[in-house]
């Protein structure tokens, strides 16, 4: 960005002496400018592409705007309706080349070269004009604003300790385990005295699993609990990526686990359980097969490389099928050295996952067909398609087919189930007695993935996001929070193992802990884990990472707000429920999913959505959900469920309520209340808290600490955040942006204020003070009045978290 509204962009390539030079410019609000210098030292010949794509969300906006169209003799493209609104694509001179990208309009390829690059410079302007109700908005920093972000404070949290302490969540747990192994019982989580249970988890990854010292084990287990989470995941341990993995460092196969390696997840399995905090288990994430291992077809499937991804090729070959239960069994049956247990025998464990992003249905289907050049593979899976055909009177020339709704989704969905359910035979047979997952539901599967996922015991979806997750109108396109909604089969747990926001460093990720925790407790799911706390050992501050929360002042700002809210249940579960209950044909004959379809979408903003399997002939495995009594049954999935011209949607409950014109999200329970997103400038007013701050985009959480309202609460939490940015070069630390502001709270009287800073000596009379080993609390000067204490939000105030007590 040169200045507000002028952009630049460059670009070269040395090795073919050739420089890009762009300037962009907003020339109004209906109009967008680029000047492309391309300036070539010689020509280059033989030059397939060298353009711009562009790509159509037909699926949310076609309904308003139609099919996009080319303009004549190469000159863009537009789409939209003459008349109403439009969007515009015009070059001057035109382009050598303007196409749809195989046909499909939902793509279209602009290039300014084919066949050759002339030598010398040439120059292009693109011009991009809107008409209608469009306008042109802002860059993203030009929206959050463009302060000097040197001028924030940094070193907001220490990587060894926590900003506030929740540990007291999980003293009743300590150590994890005393309840008994954990149970599913219709949509509940239950352990095995009756205990019900929601978990609050984050995940475990890589490096930090088997890098991490000892001591350091120790601490970060600490400081997890003070967090407020009570589940973690190990995840990445098989990964060929990371090494050393839970194979060591073997070069010649994976058929051994490392003593030492496992020791290292004994040790963090010991150090969680002894917090009050329980574990989930992953058997197959990323595991590369290598020749040693004797795959059967492991020349077709490693295409020349040293190792083999195993993923799709499981459904059919017998040989990796033998590998993972091999895997299976001699992890479930180590004997912790820490515990004394094996790990299928130790409560604090409370489920497994058989296999990690690794659908048949929706994504590895099209990897075993037959122009994949796996022709041992392909064999197997079209034999297999065709005995599946004739057993069920289906078609064969549709079955085999996996790109395409119909036939094949049930072929692929029984064949997808039945090596779930031999999975989870075979830890049965092992002893296993935990819920057990067979994969998830992820990167935009349809509603036609969720039958197969029916062999394990909890449904499981991963859900990533990005910027302006608050302002996505559910009318027109799903958000993170709609991905999840749309796996919650009646009648069976759901858990979301991953979730997060891309695009690092994503300006309002710190409202997205509360948005989804609130979302969660509503929607009545009982498993969260963020995506991830580390994937790099934790014996040194480390670097930003959108994997890295340990060390992001503006993830933390939130999540343990979130996980105080989710866990204690302060958003209550909706009562009006929305029961989408499709007959088998609507099922797997077309493609549903939260991309089109604005019932689903919209029906998550009122109460509590449900997806109702229906039972299927060809499938008799598949028992018909139940739709709960007195739900509202969608019957069109692409028909909304609120106003289409509404702003806002205000839960049934009434404690939630979302409005994506402005961009906000307000919680309004008695122990939490909180507003997040484009709040600058409002002023707020919940039942106990009133809320006015500057910072364009915060976050403001006041929270009790105690059973009681925060009426009538003793200590009170307050959580704020805003963005936080990386020093150049992606380095540490964040620069951190003040929220700034004034809070009115009604509290009793008598309370002081403290603020949190970090590194307290280790004598320090505050250690353990409602914060974590090593937080120092200094008292703030507050106004009470009137029965509520005045805070003053200054930019100078140097932390995100704040306690009235």
């Amino acid at each position: 960005m040169v200045a507000p509204f002028e952009y630049t962009v460059a670009g070269s390539n040395q090795a073919l002496r050739f420089h890009l030079a762009s300037r962009i410019r907003k020339v109004s609000a209906r109009q967008l400018v680029w000047k492309f210098d391309l300036n070539a030292g010689n020509a280059i010949p033989d030059v397939v592409g060298g353009g711009i794509v562009f790509k159509f969300n037909l699926a949310t906006f076609g309904s308003e705007l139609g099919e996009p169209e080319l303009l004549p003799a190469n000159a863009g493209w537009a789409w939209g309706r003459s008349g109403g609104s439009r969007i515009e694509m015009r070059f001057e001179p035109p382009m050598s080349s303007v196409q749809f990208e195989s046909r499909r309009k939902t793509e279209v390829r602009a290039f300014f070269f084919q066949g050759e690059v002339p030598q010398g410079l040439r120059r292009f302007v693109a011009t991009l004009s809107v008409s209608g109700d469009m306008r042109i908005g802002p860059t993203e920093a030009e929206r959050f604003g463009m302060q000097d972000h040197a001028a924030w404070p940094t070193n907001l949290v220490d990587w060894k300790t926590s900003p506030v302490d929740l540990s007291f969540l999980n003293a009743a747990e300590r150590p994890a385990g005393k309840h008994g192994f954990l149970q599913a019982r219709k949509e509940e989580l239950v352990f095995e005295d009756g205990t019900p249970v929601r978990f609050w988890g984050t995940n475990l990854t890589a490096g930090t699993l088997f890098g991490t010292s000892t001591d350091n084990v120790r601490q970060q287990a600490r400081r997890l609990s003070e967090l407020g989470f009570n589940l973690v995941r190990l995840h990445h341990h098989d990964s060929a990526w990371v090494s050393p993995n839970i194979f060591g460092d073997r070069k010649s196969d994976t058929q051994n686990l490392s003593p030492a390696m496992l020791e290292k997840l004994d040790w963090w399995i010991k150090c969680l359980k002894d917090e009050g905090i329980y574990v989930w288990l992953d058997l197959h994430v990323g595991r590369q097969f290598k020749v040693g291992d004797g795959i059967e077809g492991f020349a077709e499937i490693s295409k020349g490389k040293p190792t083999a991804e195993l993923k799709g090729y499981n459904y059919v070959n017998a040989s990796i099928q033998q590998a993972m239960k091999a895997f299976n069994e001699a992890y479930v049956n180590r004997s912790n050295a820490h515990t004394g247990l094996r790990y299928k025998e130790d409560p604090a464990i409370v489920a497994m996952l058989i296999t990690n992003e690794n659908d048949l249905t929706h994504h590895y289907g099209n990897a075993l067909l037959p122009a994949k050049s796996v022709p041992q593979h392909s064999a197997l899976y079209m034999s297999k398609a065709e005995a599946f055909a004739q057993s069920r009177g289906l078609p064969r020339e549709k079955v085999w087919r996996s790109w395409e709704p119909g036939p094949s989704k049930l072929f692929l969905n029984d064949l997808e189930y039945r090596f779930g359910a031999e999975m989870i035979a075979h830890l049965r047979a092992q002893g296993v007695k935990i819920p057990v997952v067979t994969t998830s539901t992820w990167g935009a599967s349809p509603l036609s993935s969720l039958p197969a996922l029916t062999a394990g015991d909890i449904i499981d979806a991963h859900s990533y996001g990005g910027v302006g997750e608050l302002e996505k109108n559910p009318v027109y396109a799903p958000g993170l929070v709609h991905w999840i909604a749309a796996a919650q089969i009646a009648g069976r747990p759901l858990s979301a193992t991953e979730w997060n926001v891309e695009g690092f460093p994503v300006p309002d990720r710190h409202s997205v802990p509360l948005y989804v925790a609130a979302s969660a407790s509503h929607q009545g799911w009982k498993a969260l884990m963020h995506y991830a706390y580390s994937q790099v050992a934790l014996n040194s501050p480390g670097a930003p990472s959108n994997w890295a929360a340990f060390n992001d002042p503006a993830m933390l700002a939130t999540l343990p707000a979130a996980a105080l809210l989710y866990r204690r249940g302060d958003v209550r579960e909706a009562t009006d429920i929305y029961a989408y209950a499709p007959s088998s044909e609507q099922l797997f004959n077309q493609s549903v999913s939260p991309e089109n379809a604005a019932g689903l979408r919209t029906a998550v903003e009122k109460g509590k959505l449900l997806i109702v399997l229906p039972h299927t002939k060809e499938l008799p495995w598949l028992a018909r959900s139940p739709i709960p009594e007195g739900a509202r049954v969608i019957a069109d999935p692409k028909h909304s469920v609120i106003n289409v011209d509404a702003a806002e949607a205000i839960s049934d409950t009434g404690e939630l309520r979302r409005n994506w014109e402005k961009g906000t999200f307000v919680i309004d329970s008695p122990r939490s209340q909180a507003v997040t997103g484009w709040i600058g400038g409002m002023k707020i007013n919940l039942a106990d808290v009133s809320i006015g701050v500057i910072t364009r985009n915060a976050t403001v959480a006041v929270q009790s600490l105690s059973e009681s309202p925060i009426r009538n609460s003793r200590t009170i939490l307050i959580s704020v955040g805003a963005r936080s940015i990386p020093q150049p070069g992606n380095r540490l630390p964040y620069y951190s942006e003040p929220v700034e502001g004034q809070l009115a709270i009604r509290a009793p009287g008598g309370l002081k204020l403290y603020s949190s800073n970090e590194s307290a000596d280790e004598g320090s009379p505050y250690k353990h003070s409602q914060g974590g080993p090593g937080l120092q609390r200094q008292e703030m000067t507050t106004l009470y009045k009137d029965g509520r204490y005045l805070i003053n939000l200054d930019r100078n105030l140097g932390t995100y978290w704040l306690l009235l007590r």
